[in-house]
């Protein structure tokens, strides 16, 4: 049986940004564009292959993805066939993804438009790997950002904006280079109002879900310092911080009044991501902002993961409520949550 559609009222928190302004010149401001960003995404693997090229995964999402103006999510491994396997040899703890090419139309149908491929998982198949995603992507019209200098332009209402993926492999642009962040956000500044910046960064795992200070570590890699990344990219123009890569959600933070999201979780991944204890929390996280990128309001929506890797509604709102802690624990003051001067149901 398909996933039901989430309801609007149902597992949302919305809440209004005090950024030197009463609530009602927030409101305003969301006439500017709103952006929706989503946790980590397999469409298949050699794990499983979803029926119906994946559609179950993300049917429940596509009103809250549809109704934004871009919809972004980490798309976690690689749409191709054949090739060779990163994980050939017998590598342990090796994980390689790869998907049906006709199952990247299932990201455009569910109503995302664009996806990070600064991750561990977008060069599991090589070059040529990389190079069929890349032509599955651009043939179910899903726009991709994540590469050395790559700054990927959409128009959204007369706004342009600007997206940049950072990640600590070879393949992406290196978030661990103060020099090479400041240069690209930069670059993408020049090119539009409102700059987005992806990171793919942090250690795995039901216990990772705090930020610490420093670099992380995981299966013998470098796996980055998020919070410098997200200073410097803000301090070079980035107007959103959207972060993956732990595979459980972690805390919102404002920095000079820009939000830096450092991990939703897992979006949907089918057979492929753990979902025991807090690895089955995720969330969808949307924000407005005006033409300048000025930060408005935003919603989140708490969602649970079944067995099988599918997202549906969660009236706990457990995401949501794990989030508000870790936001306090790592961030005090600068928690975003503690400047929220609305919330409403």
């Amino acid at each position: 049986m398909s996933p039901r559609a989430i309801p609007a009222a149902v597992a949302a928190v919305l809440f209004a940004l005090a950024i030197g302004a009463d609530p009602a010149t927030a409101a305003r401001r969301v006439s500017g564009v709103s952006i929706v960003w989503g946790g980590d995404v397999t469409l298949g693997s050699s794990y499983g292959r979803p029926p119906n090229r994946g559609r179950p995964q993300l049917a429940s999402l596509t009103g809250a993805l549809r109704r934004a103006d871009v919809a972004a999510v980490n798309y976690e491994g690689t749409f191709g066939s054949g090739g060779r396997s990163k994980c050939a040899g017998g590598r342990s703890n090796c994980f390689a993804f790869q998907a049906p090419p006709a199952n990247a139309a299932t990201l455009r149908w569910a109503g995302i438009d664009v996806v990070n491929q600064a991750n561990n998982h977008a060069h599991d198949f090589g070059g040529s790997g990389m190079a069929q995603t890349h032509a599955a992507l651009r043939g179910a019209g899903v726009r991709w950002t994540g590469a050395p200098g790559q700054v990927t332009v959409l128009r959204r209402g007369g706004a342009r904006i600007a997206f940049v993926g950072f990640s600590t492999y070879p393949w992406s642009a290196p978030m661990s280079s103060d020099a090479a962040v400041r240069a690209l956000v930069g670059a993408a500044a020049r090119r539009a109002r409102i700059v987005v910046a992806f990171l793919h960064a942090g250690a795995e795992g039901a216990g990772k879900d705090h930020v610490p200070y420093g670099h992380e570590h995981a299966y013998g890699e470098d796996r980055g310092d998020s919070r410098r990344f997200a200073r410097v990219a803000v301090d070079a123009g980035a107007d959103l911080v959207l972060g993956s890569g732990p595979h459980v959600v972690r805390g919102l933070q404002l920095y000079r009044d820009r939000l830096i999201a450092y991990s939703l979780g897992n979006l949907t991944g089918w057979h492929n991501f753990g979902t025991g204890g807090n690895s089955a929390l995720s969330a969808l996280l949307r924000v407005d902002v005006d033409r300048d990128g000025a930060l408005a309001r935003g919603s989140l929506i708490s969602l649970r993961l079944d067995g099988a890797g599918v997202p549906h509604a969660d009236p706990a709102r457990g995401a949501e409520r794990l989030m508000r802690s870790l936001s306090a624990s790592d961030f005090g003051d600068t928690s975003a949550w503690s400047s929220f001067v609305a919330e409403l149901r």
